[in-house]
């Protein structure tokens, strides 16, 4: 039987990531493409702030499983949530300095886009307040039919 000999990574990198949380896959000058799978902390019970990222927008691609990007109105702080469920193989935006977090579905896969300059000195969080988590709950509630 003959095979077929590997192509060398100078040609072509294949990455893929199965375990919980997010993980970059491949960094290049300016953008970066990651992988956010589900992780206990993504359950929307256990959402507790946003994010925003100041010099960047942020792409995500729902690749398998359900996914509800949360993102909030506001400057210094969260004042309004709202709730977009993401549709498979649909490219969501999020512009720069919009706070953001998503809750995931067990089986979920999702595909991030960023520039490669975001860290944490550019992103900062916004502690949400009891009502804001409560909102996130029930919006979650909502759009997942009563399933978490």
């Amino acid at each position: 039987m003959k095979t077929i000999a590997p192509i060398s990574e100078k040609l072509l990198e294949v990455r893929q990531h199965k375990d919980p949380g997010y993980l970059p896959l491949v960094d290049f000058e300016r953008w970066r493409v990651a992988v956010l799978n589900f992780a206990e902390d993504l359950r929307s019970g256990n959402i507790t702030r946003m994010q925003r990222h100041n010099e960047t927008d942020e792409v995500f691609v729902l690749l398998k499983g359900r996914a509800i990007l949360f993102v909030g109105e506001g400057d210094e702080q969260v004042t309004e949530v709202h709730a977009q469920s993401l549709e498979l193989h649909k490219l969501y935006n999020v512009k720069r300095a919009v706070w953001h977090h998503h809750t995931l579905s067990e089986d979920a896969m999702v595909l991030v886009v960023e520039n490669r300059d975001t860290t944490y000195d550019n992103s900062p969080f916004c502690d949400l307040s009891a009502k804001q988590q409560a909102k996130i709950k029930s919006l979650t509630m909502i759009l997942w039919d009563n399933q978490e």
